[in-house]
């Protein structure tokens, strides 16, 4: 959501109304999130910003965050030693980037000793916080100058404390050498900002420019993705917009673009990008039917405002809390995907603890069954020595065997109730395994579903999860509540160089939709062995070649990354042909049994990290800029 449209508001709603201000408190809300208190124009403010893979953020909220007091770290160290008491003199981002500078000035008296060390001057009161004299503050008094660099950049992004000359002085996220060896982040490294992207200004973007972009592109393509892969700086909810704005549709392909769209498109780009100079902005967040904001922009997107509702907010800040919620320290206070998220797992784990007992109590059953055949015994035991037995006998003794006898029965009602007990017991017995089995595949597709939910990563994915959940469990909507239609979406490939797709499944639909519809009989499906989680398949351009085993280990690394073993360092992966895959008869979506596979070990990798190994035509499902 943070996009660079959506961070220039937020850049300059800061420099209207914390520029200049003096950063009071400083401290971690978690160990990648940074809060603070700023006194600027008479008024206390309050900053959030963090590098969180999935939520990275900057903005300003209602009430000062919760800071974790037992969360010590270098990082937090540094910022209290540099930051509070310090004046936020400089905010700015550079163009057309996922990056915020916020520079600080900090006074500061020297220390002589023999480290050279210095002392904070004592903080001074609220009231006098801005526009202080400095003629109040003594002759041998120095000014330290450092700069946070924001950096939102998705799973890349991270918080950056830089010093005067350039040099990193600590960061949320350290990044080594082996990680990354174009832009390590280490203590005491220069500080290199992201390296620029080498792709067209969308602010000066011309009808040639899209004329000749269009003619290179396949008319299959979504103009919106392959807008985010031509144009600098541009998300897939901006492209979205784009191309909503231009053609009406949001999911235009090339192919139905009309003539004049070439002129429209260059035309819409500019002027989504005019706020950039005019700094007119109109934030807005969209809500679904149940009143959660699942998006929020800088100004008003078409492409969402007319299946969702659009609500003016006062600020891109306000936008921003709505939508990410304002204290991510408070676990009173989830975000508001994670509470969709939470309300799915509940329910998934309630089910599946149902399902548990009833397992527990029919293995009972089937314990209870290998006694089946001493009922039969003692039955005939009886009829055997029925004129043995007399009125109000409690046990039947033969040899060593002592059957119990209920005294206010017959000795011949005694053996007819353990002939009827052993019939209902046989008969329990014969459905015995079948319900096992049957119960046992649930589980597996409880655990399946659960697993998915816990790596949703956005709204559609959590939606499409909470869509078949329902259909699965029967659940029906909440009274005023529209009723949910699964509407299956076909994932987006990862395409390695030799044009191979390789497709992952982030639902039990998707799963069964890949493996069954998308992929031929010589494709190639993977799955992660003995846990939960995603089918991936790679569809073969020439599926009566040989395998390439690179896109094999990329595919592999996929399969473990969404599955219940994505934290381990190393997960063993089955890997067969398409056509020894088989759905379970009666089984939830996306379950299957499979032959004829050989295992691999690998790391868990996401998309991001696969680039190299796929080459340089990926694309993600979600899209990433």
């Amino acid at each position: 959501m943070f996009d660079v449209l959506t961070i220039a508001a937020v850049t300059d709603e800061l420099a209207a109304t914390v520029l200049d201000g003096r950063i009071q408190r400083i401290g971690l809300a978690d160990p990648r999130t940074i809060a603070a208190e700023i006194y600027a124009g008479g008024e206390r403010r309050y900053l959030i910003a963090s590098a969180d893979d999935r939520l990275g953020r900057l903005h300003l909220t209602e009430s000062m965050p919760s800071l974790d007091a037992q969360l010590i770290t270098p990082f937090g160290l540094l910022l209290r030693k540099y930051l509070r008491g310090g004046i936020l003199i400089g905010i700015d981002q550079p163009p057309l980037e996922r990056l915020v500078r916020l520079s600080i000035a900090k006074r500061v008296v020297p220390n002589h000793g023999p480290r050279g060390r210095h002392e904070d001057i004592p903080a001074i009161d609220d009231e006098i916080a801005a526009g202080v004299d400095e003629d109040e503050f003594a002759d041998n008094v120095e000014v330290t100058y450092v700069h946070l660099a924001v950096e939102l950049m998705g799973r890349h992004s991270n918080l950056i404390l830089v010093d005067d000359d350039g040099k990193i002085m600590e960061s949320a996220k350290r990044v080594t050498s082996s990680m990354s060896r174009v832009r390590p982040i280490q203590p005491r490294l220069p500080y290199t900002p992201p390296p620029a992207i080498d792709k067209p200004d969308p602010r000066r973007v011309t009808t040639a420019d899209i004329e000749q972009f269009l003619g290179a592109e396949p008319p299959g393509n979504e103009l919106a993705r392959s807008l985010v892969r031509w144009l600098r700086g541009i998300s897939p909810q901006m492209a979205k917009e784009i191309a909503f704005r231009a053609t009406g549709d949001a999911g235009a392909t090339i192919a139905a673009l009309p003539l004049e769209a070439p002129t429209l498109i260059a035309r819409e780009t500019r002027g989504l990008f005019e706020p950039l100079l005019t700094s007119a902005w109109a934030p807005r967040v969209y809500q679904d039917d149940d009143d959660v904001v699942v998006a929020f922009a800088a100004n008003p997107l078409g492409s969402l405002a007319g299946s969702m509702k659009d609500v003016t907010v006062s600020s891109i800040s306000a936008a921003a809390a709505l939508a990410m919620g304002s204290d991510p320290g408070d676990a009173a206070s989830p975000l508001r995907h994670a509470q969709r998220r939470d309300r799915l797992l509940a329910s998934i784990q309630d089910t599946r603890e149902r399902q548990q007992r009833r397992l527990h109590s029919v293995q009972e059953q089937q314990a209870r069954a290998g006694e089946t055949e001493r009922l039969r015994e003692w039955g005939n035991l009886i009829y055997a020595y029925l004129w043995q037995i007399e009125p109000g006998q409690a046990e039947l003794r033969v040899n060593a065997t002592v059957v119990p006898l209920d005294p206010a029965l017959s000795g011949k009602e005694n053996a007819q109730h353990y002939f009827e007990q052993y019939r209902k017991a046989q008969g329990a017995g014969a459905r015995t395994p079948e319900l096992i089995a049957g119960i046992e595949a649930d589980l597996g597709y409880l655990d399946q579903v659960r697993t998915m939910t816990e790596h949703a990563a956005g709204f559609n994915e959590l939606e499409a999860l909470a869509t078949e959940w329902e259909a699965y469990s029967g659940k029906a909507p909440e009274r005023g509540q529209p009723k949910r239609r699964p509407q299956p979406q076909r994932p987006r490939p990862l395409l390695d160089d030799d044009g191979n797709a390789v497709y992952i499944g982030h639902s039990g639909n998707q799963n069964a939709q890949i493996t069954f519809d998308l992929a031929g009989p010589n494709d190639t499906w993977l799955h992660a062995r003995g846990v939960p989680g995603s089918h991936v398949i790679v569809r073969w351009r020439h599926p009566a070649g040989e395998e390439r085993e690179a896109t094999i280990a990329a595919a592999a690394a996929l399969a473990a990354y969404y599955s219940a073993a994505r934290g381990s360092a190393g997960v063993e992966v089955d890997v067969t042909r398409r056509r020894h895959v088989r759905k379970i008869k009666g089984a939830g979506p996306g379950m299957v049994t499979y032959r004829n596979e050989r295992t691999i070990a690998v790391a868990p990798a996401s998309e991001g990290h696969l680039t190299d190994v796929l080459g340089s035509r990926v694309q993600t499902e979600r899209g990433d800029a």
